[in-house]
């Protein structure tokens, strides 16, 4: 199963806080503010046609009726969080280790992909833009409601996306980055987590890499097509056996 695959390596991130003010620093100090700036409002009212006005069946949790998503992020710059002339010179496995290694325990997931798979991402993700995703908490699951517009992912709870509207905000955003992905076939990954209430560190991390594999693996890329053009014919409940998890 292809899936993203993050570098925890300590030595890279030791030498960033040791060159930190010399002319090796990558990441520039404003670096700790969101990579996405996220409007008060993220879901917008409007229907979206065809299966998405059915009613979906997700095992205890329903709904009649999707709204269009979320509204665009504006993107934060990558030249606003590294120094790219810098960075141009850091072969790509340690440029992935470096841009990995400084989101640990911040608050934010960093992770990197090879160019090809972005573009399947990307070419799924135009097709199929939704789908719901159970991230297990203690003796139970909540799920999650997943948009996938790129350059972003942005992932919110189900209950509040059903039960907010237009109030909805999101839990989780994904930026990509793809300066880099000629040159080096990387593309960077930066995920912000918005409410560290509703989500851990770990649990992001494991969010981020299941969303992914749900769109690059092709046996379960089957999952996201069903839930996008055949709603009637989802179950939730083969979502929760392709995880491994209990079916409550």
């Amino acid at each position: 199963m292809q899936r993203v695959a993050t570098r925890l390596t300590r030595g890279a991130l030791s030498l960033v806080e040791r060159c930190s003010g010399t002319s090796h620093f990558l990441i520039k100090r404003s670096y700790f503010t969101s990579s996405v700036q996220i409007a008060p409002a993220i879901i917008h009212r409007h229907s979206v046609p065809g299966d998405f006005l059915k009613r979906v069946s997700l095992g205890s949790h329903g709904f009649s009726s999707f709204a269009s998503g979320f509204s665009p992020l504006k993107h934060k710059p990558l030249e606003s969080i590294i120094d790219i002339e810098r960075a141009k010179h850091q072969t790509p496995e340690d440029l992935a280790s470096i841009w990995d290694d400084f989101h640990l325990g911040r608050g934010h997931i960093g992770a990197s992909m090879k160019t090809k798979l972005y573009h399947l991402l990307e070419h799924r993700a135009a097709d199929c833009r939704y789908f719901v995703i159970p991230v297990w908490k203690g003796s139970g699951y909540s799920t999650m409601f997943v948009q996938v517009q790129m350059p972003h992912i942005l992932i919110t709870g189900l209950e509040d996306y059903k039960a907010r509207g237009t109030q909805a905000a999101p839990y989780f955003t994904v930026s990509h980055y793809k300066e880099f992905a000629e040159s080096k076939d990387l593309v960077l990954i930066r995920g912000d987590i918005v409410f560290t209430s509703k989500l851990t560190d770990l649990e992001a991390k494991w969010l981020l890499e299941t969303v992914q594999s749900f769109y690059l693996n092709d046996t379960r890329y089957k999952l996201v097509e069903r839930f996008n053009k055949q709603t009637s014919e989802f179950d939730f409940k083969d979502v929760l056996r392709a995880l491994d998890m209990p079916i409550l």
